[in-house]
């Protein structure tokens, strides 16, 4: 590997992937692949195998996300970034579904090890996300982005329903979720999943931070980070409803933001807004149990709130 792409050097990170990241993934328990304490004993190692293997030299300093380092890479020239991750359950699938979207409407893939866990990427302007954007006009960048990303699936992607089931199913033996919210979940889940097979690429994970603006062109976006299942989009419309939440206040102000965004993300998505509105329920159901298991008590009550918001 060329020298010059190490901004330091001398630990046993290599300089490249922060000593404090690494220390968080260590504490992830195993999903499917080696443990987080495991991977995170070699991460230095496998970042400067595909350093070398790509023949990239790093411009910059890494970005951290939830499981991932990130790091500016030149490639003969070519701007472009390097992304190493921890190998789990949701990350097994995002390269199969950067391929088939071929840079429309999602990141491009330019190459993949998926064994070492590495996706090399066109750069995109890390700097320029839909968070501080007008809150219509970013559901409506979200929205016009998923209607790009809608298109039949490969089969190499997981169906939504296999994963679906289970983790609807759970929901009954979680304490602190009320019974209706379990059983209404449960009961739209079943009633969903027997409707019609809708196998459509799903990114699952789009909110506003999850896209970014494309360099030197102010008018394109493209999503980043996709969790890929095959199924029904209205599925999709959820992760817009629980992140900027600060900017919906409270009462009658909290009912009609949920509703408005769910209203442009359906119509800019093309997405039959009743379907959304039911796909959304189930979602948040979802999340409410996975917030009860991690004894999250303020995650549970917004999406409490987010769901008596989306009933009737």
């Amino acid at each position: 590997m060329r020298s010059q792409g190490r901004p330091r050097g001398g630990d046993d990170t290599g300089g490249l992937v922060p000593r404090d990241w690494l220390e968080r993934i260590a504490g992830l328990p195993a999903e499917g692949g080696p443990s987080g304490e495991v991977w995170a004993r070699r991460a230095a190692r496998l970042v400067d195998e595909v350093l070398a293997q790509w023949d990239l030299v790093v411009t910059g300093s890494a970005m951290t996300g939830q499981t991932a380092v990130v790091l500016p890479v030149e490639q003969a020239g070519r701007a472009l970034v390097l992304k190493v991750g921890w190998p789990h359950e949701e990350s097994a699938g995002e390269h199969l579904a950067l391929r088939h979207w071929g840079g429309r409407g999602a990141v491009r893939l330019v190459a993949a090890d998926p064994g070492r866990g590495a996706l090399l990427l066109e750069r995109l302007d890390s700097s320029r996300s839909l968070s501080p954007i007008q809150i219509d006009e970013a559901c409506a960048v979200v929205g016009s982005t998923l209607r790009l990303l809608h298109v039949p699936a490969p089969p190499t992607v997981a169906p939504l329903a296999a994963w679906l089931g289970p983790q609807v199913a759970r929901l009954g033996g979680q304490h602190g979720i009320p019974r209706r919210i379990v059983t209404r979940t449960q009961g739209l889940a079943g009633e969903l999943l027997t409707d019609p097979d809708v196998s459509l690429l799903l990114h699952t994970d789009l909110h506003f931070d999850n896209i970014l603006g494309f360099p030197d062109r102010p008018d394109e976006w493209r999503a980043i980070d996709p969790k890929p299942r095959a199924g029904h989009p209205g599925f999709e419309v959820q992760p817009v409803l629980r992140n900027r939440i600060e900017e919906l206040g409270t009462g009658s102000a909290f009912r009609w933001g949920i509703r408005r965004r769910l209203e442009i993300v359906a119509e800019a998505a093309q997405i039959d807004p009743e379907a959304a509105r039911l796909w959304s329920l189930v979602h948040t159901g979802i999340q409410i149990g996975w917030a009860a298991a991690d004894d999250d008590g303020a995650g549970v009550s917004l999406h409490i709130a987010i769901f008596k918001a989306l009933e009737d």
